[in-house]
């Protein structure tokens, strides 16, 4: 465990000296989200419908913004090399990388969602179940986008590769994650939602590390 946590401190420490890149996403989320109360108007009950899914799919596109750059710098400086050298397992430090992404991309987005959530007369329980759904929804977008950043490692015009890759499996996280708000603010049960979001996330925390160190090593040979 020594290992997972100093690569997520190491992680946390680049991230806060490239501030502007982890600003940048937030921006991007601050900024879409607000475009449409403006486009749409002030209809109550209109943005309390479109808010579920308008939320989601601002972070979820502000979260794919950060993940070119989840394995490129190690892999441009070498890093990536000496990891895999390590006596450590390379499946726990890529866990490690992981979580620290989502500590910088996923868990800021979860934070701001619930004032963004104001523009769209959501009430406070709206807002609970929005915050639960993306606190089980953004660990799962970034272990899906890892696997895509470890793919699409070193090619050429690897980002929209990488989004071809990846949007597709980001979908059964956008519909259960938006659906679970979307029944609340209906009046129906979102437990289901939640517990399936739980049971990708679960599938995605086993699977994923594997999956990416996989494809690191094939990207390194």
């Amino acid at each position: 465990m020594s290992a997972f946590l100093t690569v997520i401190r190491r992680d946390l420490l680049l991230a806060m000296r490239r501030k502007n890149e982890m600003l940048t996403a937030l921006f991007f989320f601050v900024i879409v989200v607000s475009l449409f109360p403006l486009g749409i108007g002030p209809e109550p009950q209109l943005l309390k419908k479109v808010a579920p899914g308008v939320l989601w799919v601002a972070a979820l596109l502000a979260s794919m913004l950060s993940l070119n750059r989840m394995f490129a710098t190690d892999y441009a400086d070498g890093t990536l090399e000496q990891l895999t050298l390590s006596a450590s397992p390379l499946g726990l430090l890529v866990a490690g990388k992981i979580a620290a992404h989502w500590l910088t991309s996923g868990l800021p987005l979860v934070l701001l969602a619930p004032v963004l959530g104001l523009q769209f007369d959501l009430g406070g329980e709206a807002l609970a179940v929005l915050v639960a759904a993306l606190l089980l929804g953004t660990p799962l977008l970034s272990l899906i986008g890892a696997i895509g950043a470890a793919l699409t490692l070193g090619v050429r015009g690897g980002g929209v590769l990488l989004s071809l890759l990846v949007l597709p499996l980001y979908i059964p996280a956008l519909i259960f994650g938006a659906g679970a708000v979307e029944a609340h603010v209906a009046g129906l049960a979102f437990a289901g939602h939640l517990s399936l979001l739980a049971a990708l996330l679960a599938l995605a925390i086993f699977f994923a590390p594997w999956a990416t160190t996989a494809a690191l090593r094939i990207a390194l040979e």
